[in-house]
């Protein structure tokens, strides 16, 4: 319980700033004690309105005894309810200038009704006893651009149903999801955003209480118990987040005291008519203390550990202008945005979801840069997917989709994400996406997750992509989990497994992500047979593992290899391997390098290659080394 103050001159001049970032404090409804007397104080930002009441359960919504009192000129209100305790159910009752009134949810509530309902309740977030201080010593100690990063992404709501169609709970997702999880290897998950949010299928992306965690799985403490428990397993959790637009409900945001509030007042740049939402107007400095005290509550009170920032592009150009302008009030705010949450917390990932090529998204923001430590590679992953869904003979002259990427791999830090957005809406399942028939499309699913996994980033998949999922996400019912029923689906998980263990111990493939130090063309010309190989190197000389990629549907013996050192490689990977699905084709002994120059290196080797597959060869560094 908290005892109850009247903001400071000086929290009045932060919030009005753009600098108050912990404005959740304040606003919203606290369970607080005023005058050796309990209950709770109300307190909201309606620069506009003529009057505010408070409204609810407790007073039959009737809110004339009810008033808040404007307590700053530009329009904070508050009032002190004796005797309301956790539980409560309210709104505000907003009365216009122009003599309209309506009711609204509180923009700052902790928590809120179950859909369709749409009121606010009072909560409590206090007192939850965390067990997640390892992880967090742990996370302090880390360096996380050479380790490895592999994010498994999900919808809470469709990842696992129970039988008659219901949502699991946090706590049943935590029983089920962890282990999994685990067992995967991934590193960390990313929730599909758990803002509340009125419809079901905007999957959370066109919220209404950005501080309340969506009460369709349960209460916000079973939340922060959920990521307790994943913290304890040594999982991170990142939550997708939402700050470019919010979604029109008469009880949101949208239009809070019958003017724009949260939004911007001109129409064109208010409206983002593609999504049916309204843009945040981010010039605006109680916008800013909202948004970025939101990150900041997250990580507070839920211990988030990230956050995948959406639709940065659409953020950076004004959406409605003529021509691609840029929108310097969105700029200005990720670079706030970014140096708050790092200065709070440098572990924290701020992932930036942007499809442009704006420069130094993830420079530093003393560097000019927009202060992101992540980037999604869109681009790799466009140029990926038109390749492998091209047929055969059409990837011949496709051959710059696959190379283009390592021209600019470097300039930032890159995640390679296969996310939601690339298996729905008619997109098919990464599965399906692939030509030819049943075995090929395993064994070239195979081969781009073999690629995924050597190529320079970090990397997320989308939940179902783990075990081939073979039709696109519905997002009204769960994932088919029946598949696993089917032999090639079992190997294609067996496979996946394998290859992130591969991944978690091998520094040459995560070590150096980012640094072209990291990586080295082999043979990146031979459009002909559609055969890419490369190295990919540790900081140690002698820690480098040779890749070879075959996108054709030819097998080769005793193919020559250029490579950098005079050792044996011994084959630690290959996707052709039987219990993978494949059918055999593999290098089974090391394979000894010998002298003679080949693809512009000293030496070389001649190996099996797989049609459709992936070779991963370790160099071997010490004598005697026990051989696969």
């Amino acid at each position: 319980m908290e005892s109850t103050i009247q903001p400071t001159e000086f929290d009045v001049h932060l919030f009005h700033e753009g600098s108050l970032y912990e404005s959740y404090s304040l606003f919203g409804a606290h369970l607080v004690e005023e005058n050796h007397v309990q209950g709770v104080r109300f307190c909201v930002w309606a620069p506009q309105a003529k009057e505010v009441r408070v409204v609810g359960d407790f007073n039959d919504w009737n809110g004339s005894n009810h008033r808040l009192m404007k307590i700053s000129e530009q329009g904070i209100w508050m009032l002190f309810v004796p005797s309301l305790k956790q539980g409560t159910i309210y709104k505000y009752e907003i009365h216009t200038l122009d003599n309209r009134s309506f009711l609204k949810s509180d923009p700052y509530a902790f928590y809120s009704e179950e859909r369709p309902n749409t009121a606010s309740v009072v909560y409590n977030l206090e007192g939850y006893k965390w067990n997640d201080q390892y992880w967090k010593r742990k996370k302090k100690t880390k360096k996380p651009y050479d380790s490895p990063l592999f994010i498994y992404e999900l919808h809470a709501g469709t990842w696992k149903k129970h039988k008659d169609g219901s949502l699991y709970t946090y706590s049943e997702l935590a029983d089920e999801l962890i282990p999994y999880i685990s067992e995967h290897g991934f590193t960390h998950i990313e929730l599909l955003p758990l803002v509340e949010h009125p419809f079901d299928r905007s999957w959370g992306y066109q919220g209404t209480g950005y501080y309340s965690a969506t009460s369709r799985y349960g209460s916000p403490k079973e939340l922060m118990d959920f990521i307790d428990r994943c913290h304890q397993e040594s999982i991170g959790v990142i939550l997708d987040w939402v700050p470019g637009h919010f979604c029109k409900d008469q009880h949101g945001l949208y239009m809070f005291d019958g003017t724009p509030t949260y939004e911007y007042q001109n129409e064109s740049d208010r409206e983002n008519y593609v999504w049916g939402t309204a843009n945040f107007d981010l010039g605006k400095p109680e916008v800013q203390s909202y948004l970025i005290s939101n990150a900041l509550f997250w990580m507070h009170y839920f211990h988030i550990d990230g956050f995948r920032v959406d639709a940065v592009a659409n953020m950076l150009y004004w959406q409605n202008a003529p021509d691609l302008s840029e929108n310097p009030y969105s700029v200005a705010f990720l670079r706030k945005l970014n140096e708050a949450v790092f200065s709070s917390d440098p572990t924290v990932l701020m992932i930036a979801e942007d499809s442009t090529d704006w420069p130094l998204v993830t420079a530093p923001t003393i560097d000019n840069g927009l202060g992101f430590n992540y980037k999604w590679n869109m681009g790799w992953m466009n140029d990926v997917l038109h390749y492998m869904e091209a047929s055969v003979d059409e990837r011949k002259g496709l051959h710059n989709r696959i190379t283009f990427s390592l021209i600019y791999a470097f300039n930032e830090n890159f995640i390679l994400p296969f996310s939601h957005d690339e298996v729905v809406h008619g997109k098919r399942s990464l599965l399906n996406k692939m030509p030819g028939d049943y075995t090929d499309k395993f064994a070239q699913l195979r081969l781009l997750y073999g690629y995924l996994l050597t190529h320079p980033g970090k990397k997320l998949l989308f939940m179902g992509g783990e075990f081939g999922q073979f039709d696109e996400w519905k997002d009204l019912e769960d994932l088919d989990w029946v598949l696993f029923d089917f032999d090639m689906h079992k190997k294609i998980n067996h496979y996946f497994k394998e290859l992130v263990k591969l991944y978690r111990r091998s520094k040459p493939l995560y070590e150096l992500d980012h640094q072209s130090e990291g990586f080295e063309w082999i043979d990146a010309n031979n459009a002909e047979q559609q055969i890419f190989s490369f190295a990919r190197k540790g900081k140690k000389a002698d820690d480098l593992f040779v890749v070879v990629c075959n996108f054709s549907d030819v097998s080769y013996e005793g193919y020559k290899i250029g490579v950098p050192l005079l050792t044996d490689y011994i084959e630690v990977l290959n996707s052709d391997d039987a219990a993978f699905g494949g059918s055999g084709c593999e290098n089974k002994k090391a394979v000894t390098a010998v002298e003679g120059s080949y693809h512009e290196k000293p030496f070389h080797i001649e190996i099996n290659i797989p049609r459709f597959g992936i070779s991963v060869l370790r160099a071997k560094k010490k004598r005697g080394e026990r051989k696969k």
